[in-house]
């Protein structure tokens, strides 16, 4: 109990964290002003993409920026609503109303706090990068798409489609041509600024200056552009979802398709966040634990499931943030903004969210990176396809188990490969009936996906009279691989051979003694611990044939 206690205890606050607060809380401070203003159109866009509406967005922002903040394992994390968790939560709202973002992001928040206490956060560290490319071009893939039956009219919709790809095309086939000019020329007002202005000077936030730009011109000219209409002008108050069995088996499935993806994403965006600065360690278990609390306080307040940011957390480092501060004053410039300026912000086109969105997804694609993949090795280049078109084609979650599967498979395939057996020459001069010898060394691992090879190359051995296996090279050892050397051994005695077993390594002794190995051999002075041993008993054997 006291464990348990000491363990819930080191995942919460602590002074250490604001240790660096007195010296760095300009840079913070400024930091922090600077994302709240890059985050502002990302929040909005992300909510109404998600199906849960710019205000959602907003909250999401707001509410788990803070708790995220405080209580997650990171000095510069900046969390919210990410494109990831839109492409999640859009067929949860669309299957199962409005009403379900609390609820699902209650029960998600709930499964990310108890991985935080069970101390899962090193999971993460077992997908291999391939997979994580190929999962974040899915991602931005599925964002830009998604924003295409926003640009074709507010008539337009994409179908009965729940693919992106087939929604997409389903609504340009029915779209409204002068809407769709016009959405597209606020597309291009945005993408301009956000591409060219920080060219300017890299302080400049191009995303808010191209969404205030669209909003001005749709002011003073005539234009049918949809816009995000009426925000409340402060912070709901805190609610519980009304929750029945019936509610929470059905969402069951979908929260932990939300926890997961939160957790992967988060703890994906700490360690970026550790590596593009000396900003402190993270600790991955807390950052589960406080994104988890986050969630839970997002779905409270009326927000969405809520994760690590890489873009924003990204913009806080290069920004000069370097404690929690800086996230904290990220999420108060946003409640400033729901506070002061609710009405204006409103007027803002949903096209021109379109363009950030848009924008956004095409910088989540690095060009380097994906060559880098393709050109690396066969293993990893199909790793990181797969999963871009299982994201895009069926499920996140889905395309990260069947990328890490062939992952996993192509590197079983490489591991069989290392499994060595060689049949060696005896050293020295020879003696009459050493042909009679075969040495066979065993190197590299020895488990089930080489096991059925090993056996059949050292049971196929012809005019031998003994057979010794030097084992001393062997690394890994399974209990499949352990079972097949049992079988060799047992095969090669029916046959007449002696099988002699050499320099079995001490990590070794009690598996292969468990699944009978060593129980194989047909007297325990078979056994040897140098090569000079076994062969002088090798040829006493054979001195002893007739």
């Amino acid at each position: 109990m006291i464990r348990a206690l000491h363990a819930v205890r080191a995942l919460l606050p602590s002074r250490a964290d604001y240790r660096e607060v007195p010296k760095s809380w300009r840079r913070d401070v400024l930091a922090g002003v600077t994302v709240g203003i890059v985050a502002l159109p990302l929040a909005l866009g992300f909510g109404i993409s998600s199906g849960a509406g710019a205000a959602a967005g907003l909250i999401t922002a707001i509410v788990a920026g803070v708790i995220a903040a405080v209580f997650g394992g990171s000095n510069v994390q900046v969390s919210g609503p990410t494109g990831a968790m839109v492409v999640v939560l859009a067929p949860i709202v669309a299957a199962n109303g409005m009403g379900a973002v609390a609820i699902v992001s209650l029960l998600a928040g709930v499964i990310v706090v108890v991985a935080g206490i069970a101390r899962l956060g090193r999971a993460v560290s077992f997908i291999p990068w391939p997979v994580i490319e190929g999962f974040t071009l899915g991602i931005a893939v599925i964002i830009f798409l998604q924003q295409v039956p926003a640009l074709t009219g507010p008539a337009t919709h994409g179908g009965s489609h729940t693919n992106v790809a087939l929604a997409a095309f389903d609504a340009l086939a029915s779209a409204d041509i002068g809407y769709l000019l016009w959405a597209l020329g606020a597309v291009g007002i945005v993408a301009g600024c956000m591409l060219l202005l920080p060219r300017l000077h890299p302080a400049i936030p191009g995303s808010l200056v191209g969404v205030i730009l669209v909003t001005l011109l749709t002011l003073v000219v005539s234009d049918p552009l949809a816009v995000i209409g009426a925000l409340p002008a402060a912070l709901p108050m805190p609610i519980l979802p009304a929750l029945d069995l019936g509610t929470l088996s059905s969402l069951l499935l979908p929260a932990l398709t939300v926890a997961a993806l939160a957790a992967i994403e988060s703890l994906l965006s700490a360690r970026v966040a550790a590596s593009l600065a000396d900003t402190g360690p993270y600790d991955p278990d807390r950052e589960l634990f406080g994104q988890g609390l986050a969630s839970i306080g997002s779905g409270l307040f009326g927000g969405m499931p809520a994760t690590g940011a890489i873009a924003r957390t990204a913009v806080n480092v290069r920004a000069g943030a370097r404690t929690r501060l800086a996230a904290i004053v990220h999420a108060l410039v946003l409640l400033l903004v729901v506070v002061a300026v609710a009405g204006p912000v409103g007027a803002i086109p949903l096209a021109a969210l379109s363009g950030v969105l848009m924008v956004t997804a095409i910088r989540m694609v690095h060009l380097a990176t994906a060559r880098s993949i393709l050109r690396s090795t066969r293993a990893d280049a199909v790793a990181y396809v797969v999963t871009a078109i299982v994201t895009v084609s069926v499920d996140l979650i889905v395309a990260v188990v069947i990328g890490m599967i062939v992952a996993a498979i192509f590197a079983l395939r490489g591991l069989a490969r290392a499994t060595g057996v060689q049949r060696e020459p005896i050293l020295g001069d020879p003696e009459l009936g050493d042909e009679r010898i075969a040495i066979i060394r065993l190197d590299g691992p020895l488990f089930f996906a080489a096991a059925d090879r090993v056996l059949a190359e050292v049971t196929s051995l012809d005019d031998v009279s003994v057979v010794v296996l030097r084992m001393s090279q062997l690394e890994l050892v399974d209990a499949t691989g352990a079972h097949v050397l049992g079988e060799i051994v047992q095969q090669l005695e029916r046959r007449g051979v002696t099988v002699l077993i050499k320099g079995v390594r001490e990590g070794h002794v009690e598996l292969f003694r468990t699944v009978g190995v060593l129980g194989s051999l047909r007297h325990q002075n078979h056994l040897f611990v140098d090569l000079p041993a076994a062969i002088e008993h090798a040829r006493s054997h054979v001195v002893r044939e007739p």
